[in-house]
């Protein structure tokens, strides 16, 4: 039988409970077989923190760590879960003993797993400079801005870098199922970590976060002028030669507008006015039965054919399958019905 491996899933009061027991519970059953047959667990699982106190989480929810940082001087795999943070303040106010702990922890040889926004953790730590790494898509503005010397791929689910891949990262919430089953993969093998999948109704996220991504912008810039365009263009999307009457409005010559709303947005004019027309897409696909060529000219695309192509380049898969993946279940749709008899261009 092969050696435990030990798996401290490190957590910090602005860790929400739901990645610690999940990924503790899926770890914990990984060779054990639920009938007469003689259990082989596979991993150790440990919740680990600064004491054994219990933890008020930022939900609310209270924790009680089975082991304090102090008593554990070598682990196999660190896990760090989400943490729940919105600023570089929350960020900077992260514990520092915990933090070293986990550089301490890699240093020694230890795997590093992180789900969610525990990828800033690393990053914040120093583990991931001049790396790759994924984290929830809503977090990335921040990540990007503090971070800058981390490659980020938000786009994709899971990220491995390090020396022999032993440093990885997956996206938002639910990707924790994923990276749970990858570590169970490597060490425990495939045909288990199907198992697992099986047993607990987890689904691979083959698609990546892409589809479940929102439309981000960084809407505090204070650029006036490139308020008022944003403005316009929400109010203007759907129209032909949306760029051309966009400069016209602004009345600033356009290398110079072009370069003060990068500078704003991120987006240039063009790709932010695709990523709204794809934003208000992917609502009337979640919300409505329209058929998918009137979405396209709803929000501006007369040619389907290129509609599809954009949507599919944005979204990550094309949007009938983006429909069937996010449009809530008849019983949901029933309790609030779709504005199934809503007309393109109403």
């Amino acid at each position: 039988m092969r050696n435990q491996l030990h798996v401290s899933l490190v957590v910090f009061p602005e860790c929400d409970p739901s990645i610690v027991f999940g990924v503790f519970d899926t770890l914990w059953a990984a060779g054990r077989d639920f009938s007469d047959k003689e259990d082989k667990p596979i991993f150790i699982p440990r919740i680990v923190s600064i004491s054994k106190q219990a933890m008020e989480l930022v939900t609310g929810v209270s924790i009680v760590p089975q082991d304090c940082i102090d008593e554990v001087n070598r682990t196999d795999i660190v896990f760090v879960p989400n943490v729940i943070v919105k600023s570089a303040a929350d960020l900077k106010a992260l514990d520092r003993r915990l933090l070293d702990w986990i550089k301490t922890m890699h240093a020694g040889g230890a795997a590093l797993y992180a789900a969610c926004g525990g990828s800033l953790v690393l990053a914040e730590a120093g583990l991931l400079e001049g790396e790759q790494a994924t984290t929830h898509w809503s977090y990335a503005p921040l990540f990007k801005q503090q971070y800058p010397g981390v490659t980020l791929h938000v786009e994709r689910l899971i990220v491995q870098s390090g020396d022999g891949h032993s440093v990885v990262c997956s996206g938002g919430a639910s990707s924790w199922q994923d990276l749970a089953l990858l570590l169970v993969a490597k060490f425990a093998g495939t045909a288990e970590a199907i198992r697992l999948s099986k047993l607990f109704l987890y689904q691979w996220h083959r698609d990546g976060q892409l589809p479940y991504a929102s439309m981000l912008q960084n809407v505090k810039h204070g650029d006036a002028a490139i308020e008022g365009a944003q403005q316009w263009i929400a109010a203007n999307y759907h129209k032909a030669d949306v760029v051309g009457g966009l400069v016209r409005q602004c009345r600033l010559p356009k290398r110079t507008f072009d370069r003060r709303f990068r500078t704003a947005t991120g987006y240039s004019p063009l790709a932010y006015i695709q990523a709204l027309r794809i934003e208000e897409a992917k609502q009337l696909l979640e919300t409505t039965s329209i058929a998918v060529e009137a979405i396209g000219r709803e929000v501006g695309y007369e040619d389907a054919a290129s509609f599809r192509r954009l949507f599919r380049r944005l979204a990550g898969i094309g949007p009938a399958e983006y429909r069937r993946k996010l449009q809530p279940p008849r019983m949901i749709r029933e309790i609030d019905p779709p504005a199934a008899s809503v007309s393109a261009g109403s």
